[in-house]
């Protein structure tokens, strides 16, 4: 039968099947309703309902009281492999959703992260995302685990104490640079409850254990660490986003300050400064590594047993 012979419901069943099959509406998207396909369409709302009748007699969508019609899982078509349960195929939506969220944070800032704006990068409504993720906090909160989860701590930490510290500070600095957007989405005053981040915490906590120390010193120390790190991260999105719109890295930037510091120090208005000044070389690293020596340097006085 051809596409001018069809009835009216056939040919909107066939063209809603094909942005299925194209991929143009996911697992977990809605279709149109009813009523979006006798204003689209211009047919009656029978001619609609027996649209959407066929598609889910042949499984490619179902019905979800009080949300609507969605596309439904895909089940496995090679191999003999079984269909993707509903827990899966949300578990894979949600990984998708989440991966194109850091996608965009990483590239232009968490403040550019819209769920209107994940939802036109996904190609999907902006109602559809709410069935994996019920706000932007959780949202955020997915992609910061995320994030923690992509180097893992080793199964087998190195002997000393203050090595695993150091190998800890270090994954976690590099994650920060990975995602500017990440310290500034963390919190020691309303922390988020993520996995990943807890087992840094927990890896520290282990670390120090047999020491000496008693429980509140040792949670204390760990999560000062943590703390510590982040907060050496937290100028990075905004040095990114500054970047971003001027085209002046933070090294070109200081390099053009040259002559204002100069007018400032050598008057002689601030001679300790100028001195020191003169033999130092500041960057985010030195800054970071010179505090984390300061802070373990510390923390070994207060250690009272000697590691085996």
């Amino acid at each position: 039968m051809t596409e001018r012979t069809q009835a009216p419901y056939a040919r909107i069943a066939a063209e809603l099947r094909g942005r299925i099959e194209r991929g143009e509406l996911r697992p977990g998207d809605r279709v149109p309703s009813t009523r979006a396909i006798t204003q689209r369409w211009g047919v009656a709302m029978a001619t609609a309902s027996k649209a959407l009748a066929t598609l889910g007699q042949e499984g490619l969508v179902r019905a979800v009281p009080g949300v609507g019609t969605l596309v439904a899982a895909r089940p496995a078509t090679s191999q003999g492999r079984r269909p993707a349960t509903a827990a899966e195929d949300d578990s894979a939506q949600r990984g998708r959703i989440v991966r194109a969220a850091m996608a965009i944070a990483d590239a232009e800032g968490l403040t550019a992260l819209t769920m209107r704006r994940l939802a036109a990068e996904l190609g999907v409504s902006a109602m559809s995302l709410y069935r994996h993720v019920s706000t932007k906090e959780q949202l955020v909160a997915l992609m910061a685990d995320a994030a923690f989860g992509e180097h893992a701590l080793p199964e087998r930490p190195p002997p000393h104490w203050r090595e695993r510290l150091e190998l800890s500070a270090a994954l976690q600095w590099r994650l920060y640079r990975a995602h500017p957007w990440l310290a500034g989405a963390m919190s020691l005053s309303r922390p988020l409850l993520i996995p990943n981040g807890i087992r840094h915490i927990d890896w520290a906590l282990a670390a120090l254990a047999g020491l000496g120390l008693d429980d509140d010193t040792r949670m204390h120390a760990a999560v000062t660490l943590f703390g510590y790190v982040r907060g050496h991260a937290v100028d990075l999105e905004p040095e990114s986003d500054a970047a971003r719109t001027s085209g002046v890295s933070g090294q070109e930037w200081m390099r053009a300050q040259e002559t204002r510091l100069a007018a400032l120090v050598d008057g002689g208005a601030f001679p300790a400064f100028a001195e020191a000044r003169a033999d130092s070389a500041l960057t985010p690293e030195s800054l970071l590594q010179y505090g984390l020596t300061a802070l373990l340097d510390g923390l070994a006085l207060r250690i009272t047993t000697p590691p085996n």
